[in-house]
């Protein structure tokens, strides 16, 4: 008996570099984790299969995920002074809020984007 493998839904992630940055996120209403990474980092690599996941599973809540390499995007990446990865900066509407450095649990990023994406939420 064969068992077919289900495909995998395509991640919603967006790529930018210094040309973009500004039009892929601050511009962008809603919340935006943008991760700052290169393909050398082993932590980075280990991100993203959960921020794939995110991206999926968060897209119905109006979060996008946008990777930028550090390699291919030095200007923006000085410009956030991000001096080690990988980095997540959370953004809501173009505005930055925090960030977080290195390895991060998807559980702890389920609940920062909950309570950023329950404070957008207009109050009954």
């Amino acid at each position: 008996m064969f068992f077919r493998k289900r495909p995998r839904p395509e991640a919603p992630i967006i790529h930018a570099d210094d040309s973009d940055f500004t039009s892929c996120v601050e511009e962008q209403p809603g919340v935006t984790v943008v991760d700052f990474w290169a393909p050398w980092c082993g932590p980075c690599r280990m991100m993203e299969p959960i921020l794939e996941e995110i991206a999926i599973e968060q897209a119905d809540a109006g979060v996008r995920v946008v990777k930028v390499n550090v390699d291919e995007a030095p200007k923006t990446s000085s410009d956030f002074g991000i001096r080690s990865i990988p980095t997540l900066l959370f953004f809501q509407d173009g505005e930055p809020l925090f960030e977080m450095v290195g390895m991060v649990p998807k559980p702890v990023l389920e609940r920062e984007l909950r309570q950023l994406v329950e404070s957008e939420q207009p109050e009954a």
